[in-house]
């Protein structure tokens, strides 16, 4: 049985982790979001919900009893030791799921030739072993800060630094330009992608072939 390549795709705040991901599903990979995954344990897991009740109490629920995610954030983000609780609660479920995920398109008659996750925190976790490639994504502070939603210095305390997860990773790419400009690099990892596991056996789905056309700028290799 064909197994989908697996690629992770992980930076910081506001990088565009999730303009590369859509970037995937436009060249036919499936793709699943890790941030997804969490709005999802929030909003149906009971015990997730059980579990925040009883670490902090129901100033983290709304008024309907779910876990708020704005009512959490202000928590975890102003203690460390909060944090590191809610991320060994979650990341456990969030592996669960995209694997579960994975296994399931293995299993389909045609799988796919590849699968992207969006993974935060991928290297900091040591998530990088579950992934056949990793794409960096990252973007001068100045324009995370704009995109960002949240406020980014307390937030990324615990992150390792942009250079360290680019020398680490297959693939990289500064997103500083226009989204064509990273379409048409996610389209040059693909068949990079393409051209490495050509031939492997039990891996890259029926769709796998080799490359016409070699990489593009920005491969970490």
């Amino acid at each position: 049985m064909a197994r989908p390549l697996a690629v992770a795709i992980t930076g910081g705040i506001g990088a565009g982790k999730s303009e590369a991901l859509a970037a995937f599903a436009r060249h036919g990979a499936e793709v699943i979001s890790s941030d997804d995954i969490v709005h999802r344990l929030l909003a149906e897991d009971d015990g997730v919900r059980d579990a925040l009740r009883e670490r902090f109490g129901d100033q983290v629920l709304d008024d309907a009893g779910r876990p708020d995610r704005t009512a959490i954030a202000e928590v975890v983000f102003a203690d460390r030791e909060a944090l590191a609780w809610l991320e060994a609660l979650l990341h456990p479920l969030v592996v669960r799921e995209y694997l579960a995920w994975r296994d399931e398109l293995a299993a389909r008659p045609d799988p796919p030739a590849v699968c992207a996750t969006e993974v935060p925190l991928l290297y900091e976790v040591g998530g990088e072993t579950r992934f056949d490639a990793v794409v960096v994504v990252t973007a001068p502070s100045d324009l995370r800060s704009a995109r960002a939603s949240v406020p980014l210095e307390a937030r990324e305390r615990r992150l390792l630094p942009d250079e360290e997860k680019v020398e680490r990773a297959d693939f990289a790419y500064v997103n500083d330009r226009a989204l064509a400009d990273l379409d048409a690099f996610v389209e040059g990892v693909l068949k990079e992608l393409e051209r490495r596991y050509a031939g492997s056996s039990g891996v890259g789905g029926a769709g796998l072939r080799p490359a016409l056309a070699d990489a593009g700028e920005g491969f970490a290799e």
